[in-house]
């Protein structure tokens, strides 16, 4: 159903224009549709749940019902956003490669690149934003996290190569390029990108 088809349901009171109360999840997703498009719109910060309940088409108390306060419902929103799974095809940069390039595709046919950046921005100064979005932005790591490990268990990389560290070469100039250059990668630099990262930038020593 699209979006504005469910605010109209939303809007009815529910679905095929029934009186009463909107069915909750109708209303639940049409609240989260609308805190990820006005977080493009306007931004964490001037982001409020008035403008939300408007957008949604429902009622303030609908949305404190279910979120204390704005925070829960942005975290909760983001989360949404589709995630990513890590290739094994047995290889390291194969698999690398792989993610890297679906991660890149997500990026840039979701609303997920948008989102992103103004969140990250607003974690630096909001320590309770900061806290809620740790687990969500760490499970969207993971997958590259877990290629290395098993990198590491399949003799690939050394035993003391610190996996964190390694991802974080990996997806890092997302986040370079998000903030520089106000745009993701394209999918098709995934290949640069990972073979720079495993191979690192100086000449070998002859």
């Amino acid at each position: 159903m699209a979006r504005t088809d469910r605010r109209q349901e939303v809007n009815r009171g529910g679905i095929g224009g029934s009186t009463g109360r909107p069915r909750s999840e109708e209303a639940h997703q049409a609240i989260l549709d609308a805190t990820l498009e006005l977080l493009i719109e306007v931004g964490f910060s001037a982001l409020t749940v008035e403008g939300v309940a408007q957008r949604a088409g429902v009622g303030k108390a609908t949305i404190y019902r279910r979120w204390a306060s704005k925070l829960p419902l942005v975290v909760e929103a983001f989360g949404k956003l589709p995630g990513f799974e890590a290739v094994d095809t047995g290889r390291l940069d194969a698999d690398l490669k792989a993610t890297l390039k679906s991660y890149l595709q997500v990026f840039h046919s979701t609303s997920l690149g948008a989102v992103f950046p103004s969140l990250v921005g607003e974690r630096a100064h909001n320590p309770e934003l900061s806290k809620l979005l740790e687990p969500v932005t760490a499970s969207r790591r993971q997958p590259f996290v877990e290629i290395f490990e098993r990198a590491r268990e399949r003799g690939e990389i050394a035993d003391d190569v610190d996996v964190n560290l390694a991802a974080d070469l990996v997806v890092g100039p997302i986040s370079v390029a998000l903030f520089f250059r106000g745009r993701a990668p394209s999918p098709r630099m995934a290949g640069p990108i990972v073979d720079l990262a495993l191979s690192g930038i100086l000449r070998p020593h002859s």
